[in-house]
């Protein structure tokens, strides 16, 4: 898990996130994972299907970064359905 926490695998697109007031720029793999791991399961848990889906969408990328369009689609189905978009 923390070799994909420091991949710098670039995604299909940045992320712009407006979390507590402050403008969080995702653009790589290990920032995404980062971000959808640091918050607990709980938070996650209605949307635990996507969340996991984008994890190891993630951890694949992390590996091959030909996975990284993959990867960025997971991210952004579940940042759209958690309305974080």
């Amino acid at each position: 898990m923390d070799k994909v926490s420091r991949s710098v695998t670039k995604l299909q697109a940045t992320f712009r996130i407006r979390l507590n007031g402050e403008s969080v720029a995702i653009a790589t793999v290990g920032q995404a994972y980062d971000f959808i791991t640091r918050l607990s399961t709980i938070e996650w848990m209605e949307y635990r299907a996507l969340h996991e889906q984008a994890r190891a969408a993630l951890e694949a990328a992390a590996d091959n970064a030909m996975l990284s369009a993959k990867a960025t689609d997971a991210l952004r189905i579940l940042f759209a359905k958690t309305k974080l978009l």
